[in-house]
């Protein structure tokens, strides 16, 4: 991993929100936590700490375990689903977010947004676009329907499995 890879990772876990990411391959470990929650707080400035630890070469590895993220629980969604009435919401197919990362709605900030309120879209059209670590992942739908509400900001940071539209497939 570069200098510039770990520059892009302190980014992302100060924009995210995210506490603590630890990266482990063969031959190095790299954690980094962050006090960002903590700081904001108390109006301090953002303080991220980095440990990176570099195996001697030829010695064993160890085995590789699977990086954790932990993320500081967000604000709740404000009750946004609770404003669809209870009897349409039986019918309505929540879309979520695939991964954790910055939510935009457009392609571009000068473009209009890929879906809208009312908006009909139909299995394989563009909803939006997730950024995660300096990828840009276009959102497909899977199903085909009308979209009954949008449930994230644009250009604000998403947590996997977070409601995203309400789409109506009838």
């Amino acid at each position: 991993m570069n200098v510039n890879e770990i520059q892009d990772l302190i980014k992302f876990v100060a924009k995210a929100g995210v506490n603590e990411v630890e990266i482990e391959k063969k031959d190095f470990k790299i954690v980094i936590k962050s006090d960002y929650m903590a700081k904001k707080k108390t109006n301090f400035k953002e303080e991220t700490k980095i440990v990176q630890q570099i195996s001697p070469v030829g010695a064993i590895p160890p085995p590789i375990a699977q990086p954790q993220i932990i993320a500081e629980p967000t604000a709740p969604i404000e009750k946004k689903t609770e404003e669809v009435d209870k009897k349409e919401n039986d019918n309505l197919v929540t879309i979520k977010a695939q991964m954790i990362g910055t939510f935009y709605r457009s392609p571009s900030p000068e473009k209009p947004p890929f879906v809208e309120v009312g908006s009909v879209i139909k299995s394989g059209d563009k909803l939006c676009i997730i950024e995660a670590m300096k990828l840009f992942n276009e959102i497909e739908s899977e199903i085909s329907g009308k979209i009954i509400k949008v449930l994230a900001d644009d250009i604000s940071p998403i947590e996997f499995d977070q409601p995203l539209f309400l789409v109506d497939p009838s």
